[in-house]
């Protein structure tokens, strides 16, 4: 009887965990969503993406790769060197390593340095 539940319950997991891994959810490219008409600013729009999602790990004197995002400063210097647009997009090695960011997201941070990187 033993052999029997944990034979079931270990179908039941497997099958769980299969079914995780197989589903897909469809993503929203950068490109279908509509275009943001207003200005994007760091303090209304960019901070408080960067500060729920990136400074934890990208701030202080120990930033992961040496990458600093907390302030405005740092910020534009990593959004302008390439390497937050870059990673933010990468589907295969995303930032944050939890997975990519909501298109939106990453469609405010582009659109932010596309206006020219506006303070506030």
């Amino acid at each position: 009887m033993y052999r029997k539940v944990t034979l079931v319950i270990v179908s039941v997991v497997i099958a769980t965990l299969y079914n995780c891994t197989t589903n897909t959810i469809d993503e929203v490219e950068i490109e279908d969503l509509p275009p943001i008409v207003e200005s994007v600013t760091y303090d209304d729009d960019v901070a408080p993406i960067l500060n729920s999602t990136c400074v934890g790990c990208h701030s202080g004197p120990s930033a992961n790769a040496g990458l600093q995002l907390d302030g405005y400063a740092n910020a534009r210097a990593g959004v302008e060197q390439g390497n937050v647009i870059n990673r933010i997009n990468n589907a295969s090695n995303p930032m944050p390593p939890s997975g990519q960011m909501p298109p939106e997201n990453r469609q405010i941070i582009e659109q932010w340095a596309a206006d020219g990187f506006l303070e506030n």
